[in-house]
């Protein structure tokens, strides 16, 4: 076996293929790469398909040769819900089969620069054990497409479908042999679809899109479209706060709701962390004399985005704090900073980007840890609390 000297090896950046869909190019890093197998994958009714059927549809408009696997749909089918997207390029073109032979011999003659497989979990070898969507199927089928797909420098998407604990039809199995892991979550009921990079080989992990679900498939979220409501009442139990996700920073609006118990109280959360929020009712009880022990509390998020990390505590807090005592916060008002168990408010990373994007969407007034490092912004007062029951203080005064 040979070697080479790495200086001499060039980069495969400018082979990168643009997906059309501006924020799963963010999330990729450009976009897909010659000779690479990425895995999508997410609960089902999320829009896996839909969203692999736009980039194909998007690199056909481009003259590009693409290649579409239904391994769960006949091909009346997927030209149904490839016209609801718009008018369908020539070039598309569709393969139904669940034999990994026969996908591998149809990559081998037409060297497609893109192939997508929906789903992998549906492939199946003749000559192996087992029933199709077995983790033995499934890793076979994976391996020898993979390698087919280096070998002709096709740029490979597997569709892979998973249940809540993400352990169904095993794409976990999959991911050390692929080289982008690329999940799609959202809420199946809601418009809002968030992709995320969990493993990348060529890029950052991490990196965050924001997609809606719209009867003609997914776009783009505007931006417009996560601002600070500007009008209409200011109500109990409603905070702003700005997350970290990637490189980017989110406006997520932080709601909680108190009323009586019929029986044991019930403490439900949604899109927020349920540990969390038993930590805030604690410390907002021993630190704030605000005590709701014998009531039912209810928390959430407007919109579909998650809120888990701990720079949500503060918002959390003060949602509780709010819709017990029954005073509004102001809606251009947004709050950030992690709460400690003595009540104290601690630093969160990135105070400064979080302030920016507050004010560039409309906040005209933040609260921060003192501890905090943050920069002066133009248009936003920055106040700085040390304790959550000052910050309970600031917010009712406002």
């Amino acid at each position: 076996m040979g070697t080479v000297a790495l200086h001499t090896v060039g980069t495969d950046h400018d082979k990168r293929l643009s997906t059309g869909v501006g924020e799963l190019d963010r999330v990729l890093g450009g976009g897909l790469l010659a000779g690479s197998t990425t895995l999508l994958f997410g609960e089902p009714g999320v829009g896996k398909s839909t969203l692999a059927l736009m980039s194909l549809r998007a690199l056909a408009l481009r003259g590009a040769s693409v290649v579409l696997i239904g391994a769960e749909e006949s091909a009346g089918q997927v030209a149904q819900r490839a016209r609801r997207l718009g008018p369908v390029p020539e070039g598309l073109e569709v393969a139904t089969t669940t034999s990994v032979a026969s996908v591998l011999a149809l990559i081998e003659q037409r060297r497609p620069q893109v192939c997508v497989i929906d789903s992998i979990s549906a492939m199946s070898d003749d000559g192996l054990g087992g029933v199709a969507g077995s983790v033995a199927q499934v890793r076979n089928a994976a391996e020898r497409l993979c390698a087919l797909a280096k070998a002709t420098s096709t740029a490979l998407v597997l569709v892979g479908h998973v249940t809540k604990d993400g352990e169904l039809a095993g794409p976990r199995a999959l991911e050390h042999l692929v080289d982008t892991v690329v999940r799609i979550e959202g809420d199946r009921y809601g418009t809002l679809r968030v992709v995320r990079a969990i493993k990348h080989r060529f890029g950052p992990t991490g990196e965050v899109g924001l997609l809606e679900m719209v009867n003609e498939g997914l776009r783009d979220l505007p931006e417009t479209a996560m601002t600070l409501r500007q009008s209409g009442p200011e109500v109990p139990g409603v905070v702003f706060t700005v997350t970290n996700d990637g490189s980017r920073s989110f406006l997520v609006e932080v709601q909680a709701l108190v009323a009586s118990s019929s029986g044991s109280p019930r403490r439900v959360a949604h899109q927020v962390s349920s540990q969390r929020l038993s930590l805030m009712l604690a410390v907002l009880e021993a630190r704030c004399d605000i005590d709701v022990s014998d009531l039912d509390v209810f928390s959430a998020t407007a919109g579909g985005l998650a809120a888990t990390e701990p720079s949500v505590d503060l918002a959390l807090a003060l949602a509780v704090a709010s819709a017990a005592e029954g005073f509004a916060l102001a809606r251009t008002l947004v709050v950030m900073g992690e709460v400690g168990l003595a009540g104290e408010l601690r630093a969160v990373s990135s105070v400064t980007r979080r302030v920016r994007e507050a004010q560039r969407l409309g906040a005209t007034r933040a609260i921060v840890p003192s501890s905090s490092d943050v920069e002066e912004v133009s248009g936003i007062v920055v106040v700085r609390c040390s304790s959550l029951s000052e910050a309970i203080a600031v917010s009712r005064g406002h």
